[in-house]
């Protein structure tokens, strides 16, 4: 069986299509446990959004603010595996028929086998994996096994990226590139840097590739600057945040807030 990557690139253009940038959601598996993360990123789906991100839990997420880094730790101590993960791709592609990526650090994947990982994710239905800290000179491996199982392979690039290194880590990459909207790790902002626009717009001087921003964004009036500039909008540690500060029904609050940036990169 082979991934979803086309059902990622056909959701990306319909987005532009519609003249409007698409909602990347993100959600760790196993928080608060299997099953509830499973409901959360139903939740976020059913409220709006485009393409879901799940992440493998790390237990030294370097990238990650103080948000992730705790419910990466609830998932861990609860037990969470890569089984977990696929677990998670699986319900949720077949529940919503949405294009769901895993975001991850190498070195589960590495550890799991490179082939191994790339056939369950692309028998679970998965679209592709996001690889925060996977060096362009040493993906090669990572690449040919995605690229024979039909899934993204999605980049993350820096304001601090030179132009060749911007085009290189672009002629790489598949489905589309990740733009950090800010130095730093992950983790909600008051307002989202200017150097994301600059960002995108050095990007397109160099790819096809539809650009998704993230890192800061935080709510409608943000996610509605960036879709100004971006194909789409990536959220993740202010969903994650309004299930860890939920004092009950926290679902209810999470698809309200999924709901205020669905309409946001609409605007």
């Amino acid at each position: 069986m082979t991934g979803t990557l086309p059902l990622l690139t056909e959701t990306l253009a319909r987005a532009r299509s519609e003249g409007r940038a698409a909602l990347v959601t993100y959600h760790p598996a196993g928080f608060p446990t299997v099953d509830e993360g499973i409901a959360a990123i139903l939740a976020t789906l059913d409220a709006g959004a485009d393409v879901v991100e799940v992440g493998l839990p790390h237990s030294d997420p370097v990238l990650d603010g103080p948000v992730i880094q705790t419910a990466d730790d609830i998932a861990l101590r609860g037990g969470v595996r890569i089984a977990d993960v696929l677990r998670t791709v699986r319900e949720v592609h077949a529940a919503t028929g949405k294009p769901v990526l895993v975001m991850s650090y190498w070195n589960p994947v590495s550890r799991y086998g490179v082939e191994r990982f790339a056939r369950e994710l692309a028998a679970a239905g998965g679209a592709g994996c996001v690889l925060p800290d996977l060096p362009v000179s040493e993906s090669g491996p990572w690449r040919r096994q995605a690229a024979e199982h039909g899934l993204a392979t999605v980049f993350v690039v820096a304001p601090s990226s030179t132009d060749a290194q911007l085009a290189e880590t672009a002629a790489a990459g598949t489905g589309f590139v990740y733009a950090s909207a800010l130095m730093g790790v992950t983790g909600t902002r008051d307002s989202v840097d200017e150097a994301a626009a600059v960002l995108a717009g050095r990007l397109r001087a160099v790819t096809d590739l539809p650009v998704c921003v993230g890192m800061g964004v935080s709510d409608a009036r943000q996610a509605a600057h960036v879709a100004r500039f971006a194909d789409g909008v990536i959220v993740g540690s202010a969903l994650v945040a309004t299930l860890l500060d939920a004092a009950d029904d926290g679902r209810s609050a999470l698809t309200r807030l999924t709901g205020e940036l669905a309409a946001g990169v609409r605007a």
